[in-house]
């Protein structure tokens, strides 16, 4: 797994917060969830990578995203699992692990046990509205360039 560049730094500002469109601001901030279908990633094919949409942190790959029909993008594991922290969930009546952005504390969605078994087995069910996209061909041009090797070419 590639290791930050100590020159980069993720984090949380009131700048990255205030130009947040409603819904990312309800979904990463307060916790919301988007309606199942309607994210703009559901069905993204294009290689690159997920990054958290307010502190820019690497969170997921292209190579690693499934369609598991849950109406959520899906990835089977993090770019750079120290990005990602895992936080019991008990709201609404139901035993989950949330997902958050570990920098930018952003709420990404849940993690589930049921993700393809060849895989890893697990699916990281992630709201779009979190999420902003970063083509391969951009990547360099971001800062992103040390995880070109894990999104692959799109063929």
């Amino acid at each position: 797994m590639k290791k930050n560049k100590t020159t980069t730094s993720y984090r949380k500002s009131e700048e990255a917060i205030s130009d947040l469109s409603p819904e990312q601001f309800r979904v990463t901030q307060q916790n919301g969830t988007e309606r199942p279908g309607t994210g703009e990633y559901l069905h993204n094919k294009m290689p690159g990578i997920y990054v958290d949409v307010v502190s820019g942190e690497p969170l997921f790959a292209s190579t690693d995203k499934f369609d598991s029909g849950s109406g959520w993008p899906s990835f089977t594991k993090p770019i750079e699992p120290a990005h990602v922290n895992e936080v019991r969930d008990s709201s609404h009546g139901m035993d989950r692990v949330e997902v958050r952005s570990a920098n930018g504390d952003s709420h990404l969605g849940h993690v589930f046990p049921d993700g393809p078994s060849d895989r890893g087995g697990l699916r990281y069910c992630i709201n779009s509205a979190s999420l902003r996209f970063i083509h391969r061909d951009d990547m360099v041009a971001e800062g992103y360039g040390a995880y070109l090797d894990q999104v692959g070419d799109g063929s």
